[in-house]
């Protein structure tokens, strides 16, 4: 099946206006870029040294250095201190291979990218997921600057080398969990009000933090704020009694695996951590799911984290009484 496109506005929105920094002067000589790798590059600029050892030391050198068409977002060295303190390695040594080696993927693009090129929206990075051939995604926001994640700001942008796009950022940007995609895409600040309400009685945020893998069903704002207009007891969230909103929220996710859009079927059971599951329907040009008491169309599908993939729906989906 295929991968569904986004139709909200906001993807569409393009980069200009934005004002990045470029390169040091010193590399500044287009035709002296065209003749280096990126690899090259960072060993001729200081402030990429980590970024250096960290790709020898993860064995890739030769996959950066290869003739092709690739952006990476390259942190400096700074950035790269921060990421060692707040993991407790002294040194890029200290990270093991494994997963020095996704991480260092997770800041791969496989196309060339120019700052005119980003729009808000989910890209596909090179690092695997441990799920098939499927790679880990990432968020780009390009509403004030670009942002990665919600946190990976892009300092200097458009270094043109000979095998891709360098764009500097001053964060490590760390593997995504499901939960990483409703805290950075403001889509979903509403669905991440709801994960943190007051009232809950689990901590569910941390409960999707764990290594499921989670299939999670992602409302977007207007869902739930349709859900709110069908209520006349209900104007925020904070109305919603903490066992409905749990019993609800819960009834978004699956722990039955890692559910890709290839492997939804027609008539499928998808059972939920709420205790009751809801069928997936075909029929239509998008799935829709029909619950216990709507139905929702899934709109975006296959954003793909470390511990599960989320899917985006219209409609906060309502089990039975």
């Amino acid at each position: 099946m295929k991968n569904y496109q986004w139709t909200w506005g906001l993807l569409f929105a393009l980069f200009c206006g934005v004002t990045l920094v470029s390169c040091d002067d010193d590399m500044d000589d287009d035709d002296d870029l065209n003749d280096l790798t990126i690899v090259e590059f960072a060993q001729q600029n200081d402030d990429y040294s980590i970024l250096v050892d960290a790709v020898v030391r993860a064995g890739l050198d030769d996959e950066l250095s290869a003739p092709g068409a690739i952006t990476v977002f390259a942190p400096d060295n700074d950035a790269f201190e921060a990421f060692l303190t707040a993991n407790n390695f002294n040194t890029i040594d200290d990270v093991p291979e494994d997963v020095l080696e996704a991480v260092l993927l997770y800041h791969v693009i496989g196309a060339e990218l120019l700052s005119t090129n980003l729009t808000t929206t989910y890209v596909n990075t090179s690092s695997p997921s441990g799920y098939g051939d499927a790679t880990l995604t990432m968020y780009v926001n390009v509403d004030n600057g670009v942002v990665i994640n919600g946190g990976a700001r892009v300092e200097s942008a458009d270094i043109e080398v000979g095998n891709g796009i360098i764009h500097g950022v001053d964060q490590v940007i760390g593997l995504p969990d499901v939960t990483t995609f409703a805290i950075a895409d403001p889509s979903f600040s509403s669905l991440e009000d709801a994960l943190t309400a007051s009232q809950l009685n689990t901590d569910l945020v941390s409960a999707l933090q764990a290594d499921g893998p989670f299939t999670v069903f992602a409302p977007t704002n207007q869902a739930f704020q349709n859900l709110l207009n069908s209520n006349p007891d209900w104007s925020t969230l904070s109305d919603i009694p903490g066992n409905t909103l749990e019993t609800v929220l819960t009834y978004h996710v699956s722990d039955a695996g890692n559910v890709r859009s290839e492997n939804l079927m027609d008539d499928m059971e998808v059972p939920t951590l709420a205790g009751q599951s809801f069928t997936i329907d075909l029929s239509a040009s998008n799935p829709i799911i029909e619950a216990g008491q709507n139905t929702a169309e899934i709109i975006f599908t296959d954003v793909q984290a470390t511990n599960g993939v989320v899917h985006v729906i219209d409609t906060v989906l309502l089990p039975s009484n």
